[in-house]
Formats: C-alpha cells, structure tokens, sequence
C-alpha cells in the first residue's frame, strides 16, 4: 500500500467547528480526527459523504463530561486521499482501529450512524473488553437483506449514478438536504461540498453504496460476531422520518441483539440525525453513560 495522497485544501470555519484538528499517521497516510474534552471517552464515526463535522453539535454539548474523539475515513473529510486505498468499509474498520490502538482508549463508547454503524460495531467487536457501551443510530451492522436497499445499491453503482456520484456530487447535493428535516445553511453545505471538490476526492463516496452488496460476506460476518457485545449497554437514538433506516424494521433487529437497550425516538428527525438532534442525542448519551 502506498503511504502518499491527496491531502484536501479547505480550513473549517472555526464558529461552526470550533475544535483543533489533530493528524494520526495511519498504514494509509494521514487521517483527521478531534480529540475534545476529557473524561469516558467516546468514539464518534459518520457514514456517507459526511465526515467528522456532522458530529460538532453533539461534541460540543459532551465535551465538559466525555473526552470526544470523531474521526475523518480516508477519503472523506480532512483526511488523506490515499494511492491503493479500495475505500471499502473493513478497510476504513482497520484504520479507525489503528487509531483507536494509538490513542489508547479504554472504557469507551461507541458511536455509529450510516456506515458508522458498521464500522464502529467492527471496531467494537474487536475490542469488546475495551467497550463499555454503544449509541445507534440509523444503521445497520449485518448482510443487508432488504430489497429496497439492495436496489438502491444496485442503482447507485449503474455508470451513469456513478459519473453523477463523481462528476455531479450527488450524493452531497441532493442527498445531504433530502436527509435532514431542517434546512442547513449555505455555510454548512459548503462543509460538506468542500472536502469533495472533484471527481478524484469522491472516490469514497461513490465506493459506499456499491458496499451494501459488495460487503455481503463481512457484513455476514459482522453480524455473526454481534452477540460478542451483547451485554454492553446500548442507546439506540433514531431519527423516525428517516426514508431508508426504517423504524419499524431496523430496531427490533437492534434490540434483538443487545439485552440492556434504551430507545430515543427522535420525531423530527430524518436519517442525518446529529444535524437535526443534536441537543436531544447529547441529553440521552449523558443521561446513559454519564
């Protein structure tokens, strides 16, 4: 694996992602993260095309009680580009795992929404005795075997949703504002339009969806190892307009696995949960494991 890559040009407006960007040299090059606060800490991971900036509502509101760490994949966000990277999810597990080895963190909880969800379980799986709990939301961690969301799969990795992916940012420009219930603003759009300025930096984000089909045998092996974190507290927080995550489908699947759950519905919140509820994941993160 080569270490070199595109390293994206773009500073955060320091009123909206008031955090210090930290670099951890990762087998890839060079991943962003934020490390805030002090205290249990907690491990944030995004899906797609997000990146560590969809967090800064939550990690704001935690900070005075929980260390937050919330990390950029490579390829999205602040983080490399890297030459020879495939951009799938155990890729991204085995890098978020590098840093959480780096870091040393214990006790520590774990955050997944999207992709997220995957990924964090992955890591958490990994290192259960290190894991003291998990907050879900909107995600899966198991073979998808739903047919709305294999067709979609399907769709998005057709040529010609792939060259809107790459050349039309799709996934940002429609996607992002069709899965948040409040309107964001042209300074937070440009947060998350910025850290993808061309075809080559949205590499990622055209890979993720492909993945729901592509991942078919780690997903199957991510499920069979669920009940490994079986008897770790879980927080399910769920955005109930949200179009794919369907309530009614995904957390029965949840609390079938984890014995000790609590549910927060979040009414007025679609599938981008931490920009419509911020202040209401925060309150149930601290009021479970604070």
């Amino acid at each position: 694996m080569s270490e070199s890559g595109r390293m994206i040009d773009f500073t955060p407006s320091p009123e909206l992602y008031p955090f210090e960007s930290k670099w951890f040299e990762s087998t890839v090059g060079k991943v962003h993260y934020i490390d805030e606060g002090s205290g249990r800490p907690i491990l944030f991971l995004h899906g797609n095309p997000t990146w560590s900036f969809l967090y800064r509502g939550i990690v704001s509101r935690l900070k005075d009680q929980f260390r937050c760490v919330a990390v950029d994949y490579p390829g999205f966000g602040l983080s490399v580009h890297p030459d020879g990277y495939g951009y799938t999810s155990k890729e991204h597990a085995g890098i978020v795992g590098e840093l959480v080895d780096d870091l040393g963190l214990e006790d520590m909880i774990v955050m997944g929404q999207d992709w997220g969800g995957p990924i964090g379980t992955s890591v958490a799986i990994e290192r259960k005795d290190r894991v003291s709990g998990m907050v879900i939301g909107n995600t899966w961690a198991w073979k998808m075997d739903r047919l709305q969301m294999r067709v979609f799969s399907r769709i998005m990795s057709s040529p010609p949703l792939q060259w809107a992916i790459l050349s039309r940012n799709l996934f940002v420009e429609p996607m992002i504002p069709l899965g948040v219930e409040r309107k964001l603003s042209r300074e937070e759009m440009e947060h998350y339009r910025s850290v993808q300025p061309d075809r080559a930096a949205r590499r990622g984000v055209a890979e993720f969806p492909r993945e729901i089909i592509a991942a078919d045998s780690w997903l199957e092996e991510l499920g069979a190892g669920l009940p490994a974190l079986g008897d770790k507290p879980l927080l399910l927080v769920w955005g109930m307009k949200d179009f794919a995550f369907r309530p009614k489908v995904f957390i029965p699947q949840w609390q079938s696995h984890f014995k000790d759950n609590v549910l927060v519905e979040l009414p007025n919140a679609s599938h981008y949960i931490q920009e419509d509820a911020p202040e209401e994941i925060a309150n149930a993160i601290a009021e479970r494991f604070g």
